[in-house]
């Protein structure tokens, strides 16, 4: 049986108490036992019964934890400037609302996927925001079966029927490959992030198609996990071949890859932009504390962070706006990118 078809009267009698009962022990109201309490709500968890949002609406519930997992490891989530300003967006407008946020770190999406199950049915939360998607993620069956309130960080072609809210990803990869070609480059990398990630494999697509359209045949791809070791690594790998086949231009799927390769290059003693141009990805400060400042793709992270919470309010009255994209990154030009060298 499913959640969608189980009703609040199986569950009493399971419990062996009256509709009324389960009512009172969900609204966190007196006038039970801690045993019958305690029965009640074992008797919703085997029956993957969670009241409605018209019920919650009706008797009045508030909503005042919103859930976030995020598939990383927590040293590398800490370095990684795109969530932290995305999470604090989300808290600007949970603060709106007197709402916290419960953010767990999650090894894999299976486990996520069980996570907002054991969420929703134990009223932990009153909506969540779901992030880095997969093909075919199974978070999206999970949360449509339990009419779990959620937003999708994420294109459409990944998200299901869940609402979503995304960038559009193909457009800005196509500004910057388009940029560089401007510039004079033919020889452009792409440093990426996870492959098995849905915004990686959008702009991967994005990438390709751009550089084919330009005539770009020394176009390349390296993807990676996001960290700065990873991109150091790939960067190392693409600026160590032979001079005729070293890309003139790189770009990376976020900022602290960009600074990471910014490095390597001085390293290797090759100067930035005179001898490789270098692209970075979302303009955190970062950016702008590097020697020359880097050249990135602008992306407001913060104020997509609070869209995504505002739109899931709006999921969770039932009048907010729907899937939508929020402002696609633009191209900052800094010290970082030239034409390439003669």
């Amino acid at each position: 049986m499913t959640a969608s078809r189980v009703t609040i009267k199986d569950v009493a009698a399971r419990a062996g108490v009256s509709k009324g009962a389960v009512s009172l022990a969900f609204n966190h109201k007196p006038g039970l036992s801690e045993a019958t309490r305690d029965r009640i709500f074992r008797a919703a968890r085997e029956l993957g019964w969670a009241p409605s949002l018209t019920a919650r609406s009706l008797a009045g519930a508030r909503v005042d934890v919103v859930g976030l997992a995020i598939c990383r490891p927590a040293r590398m989530l800490g370095l990684e400037p795109f969530y932290m300003e995305f999470v604090s967006g989300v808290e600007s407008v949970l603060t709106e609302h007197s709402c916290s946020l419960l953010l767990r770190l999650v090894k894999d999406v299976d486990e996520e996927a069980g996570l907002l199950e054991s969420w929703w049915k134990g009223r932990q939360i009153g909506g969540s925001i779901l992030v880095d998607f997969r093909e075919d993620d199974p978070r999206v069956p999970v949360a449509e079966r339990l009419g779990l309130p959620v937003v999708a960080v994420g294109h459409p072609s990944l998200t299901g029927s869940l609402t979503s809210v995304w960038t559009d990803d193909t457009s800005a990869v196509g500004e910057a490959v388009r940029y560089l070609a401007a510039l004079g480059h033919r020889r452009i990398a792409r440093v990426g992030g996870a492959a098995a990630l849905g915004h990686t494999a959008l702009r991967t697509a994005a990438f390709d198609e751009a550089a084919s359209a330009l005539g770009l045949a020394g176009a390349r791809q390296v993807a990676t996990d996001f960290s700065g070791e990873a991109g150091a690594r790939a960067t190392r790998s693409l600026l160590a071949a032979a001079p005729a086949e070293r890309p003139t231009a790189i770009v990376y799927d976020n900022d602290i890859m960009a600074v990471a390769g910014l490095s390597v290059a001085a390293e290797m003693r090759l100067r930035v932009p005179e001898d490789v141009s270098l692209l970075a990805w979302d303009d955190s400060q970062l950016c702008r504390l590097t020697h020359p400042r880097l050249s990135a793709m602008s992306h407001d992270v913060h104020g997509f962070g609070a869209e995504v919470a505002r739109t899931l309010f709006g999921v969770i009255s039932g009048d907010g706006a729907g899937s939508h994209p929020v402002p696609t990154p633009v191209l900052t030009p800094r010290g970082s990118t030239a034409p390439p060298p003669r």
